[in-house]
């Protein structure tokens, strides 16, 4: 095991359409694409394509949609450590403008307790807060062997506080904050507080506003993609993740704003394509989304 991520499964499907239908009327979407979906689950496959297969804890349905994401989970050598529920969750997505609008099923009534797994060996886990009490019991267990842990924040959970004072590299997005009556300047500070080592809001095109290993806070902008080429920006977050955790365990003794820089090239990717397994790089897209697309102009803090 190199790395360990936490999260919750969904089969999400995604269609581009000029408008969505209303009351008994139809229509047909100009394109779509049925992939993996979920936080810590599409950042888990960000990982994987980018070289280094993490184990995956995630719930997991016997039914015809989890035996499809077990056979997508192969495809990525993913070792799934399925944690039982009735049904398989699902998420409709509408990319249009720049934003997505999400619908989802979710079924997170888990039929049994998290599986205690053999963790020798693994260097990082990353959380997207779903399985709170997995999420707390391997946060607590790993910070206190030395081992990397990080946080997708998406959203203001339970047990958020708790877990974010197990967490080395904490990284969030704008909702959390105003979930929290939080602004930039309060998310940070909260972020340090709680002890964690990195902290940063993800902004869209606004890139990240993160602080680092001294405490010192920056923006790093988004890279320019010019805007008839962004196609779908959901899961740009978790390919966001995703890629950070695979640039450390490729290079752990790096700067973090390294590691952020080449994530921000892989987000830049994934924007470019419909789907989440389309958007996935690999090392050569890297590179080349390097080359074609510049930083946007920097802002202040």
């Amino acid at each position: 095991m190199q790395a360990l991520f936490i999260g919750q499964t969904y089969i999400d499907i995604t269609m581009l359409a000029d408008a969505m239908p209303q009351g008994d009327d139809k229509a047909v979407a100009n394109d779509f694409a049925v992939s993996f979906g979920g936080n810590a689950v599409t950042a888990a496959f960000a990982c994987a394509k980018l070289g280094f297969a993490p184990d995956l804890l995630t719930s997991l349905a016997d039914d015809w949609l989890g035996r499809m994401f077990l056979d997508m989970a192969a495809k990525y050598q993913i070792p799934v450590h399925g944690r039982k529920v009735r049904h398989s969750s699902l998420s409709f997505i509408l990319p249009r403008g720049g934003k997505r609008a999400i619908l989802r099923a979710r079924d997170d009534n888990y039929l049994h307790p998290f599986p205690v797994l053999n963790t020798g060996g693994c260097r990082a886990l990353h959380l997207d807060g779903h399985q709170g009490d997995a999420a707390i019991h391997y946060a607590r267990h790993f910070r206190a062997q030395g081992v990397l842990t990080s946080l997708d924040g998406g959203g203001l959970r339970a047990n958020t506080s708790e877990l974010l004072e197990h967490i080395d590299v904490a990284i969030v997005a704008e909702r959390l904050g105003e979930q929290m009556g939080l602004d930039d300047t309060g998310m940070l500070a909260f972020l340090k507080a709680r002890r964690c080592r990195i902290g940063g809001i993800t902004q869209g095109e606004r890139g990240l506003l993160w602080y680092d290993e001294r405490g010192d806070v920056t923006r790093m902008p988004a890279l320019a993609v010019p805007p008839e080429k962004i196609i779908d920006t959901s899961g740009a977050g978790d390919v966001f993740h995703g890629a950070y955790i695979s640039s450390y365990l490729a290079r752990p003794a790096a700067r973090w704003s390294e590691h952020f820089e080449f994530a921000r090239t892989a987000s830049a990717f994934k924007i470019q394509h419909l789907g989440n397994e389309a958007g996935l790089p690999g090392p050569a897209d890297i590179a080349v989304t390097q080359d074609l697309c510049a930083p946007m102009a920097k802002s202040p803090p």
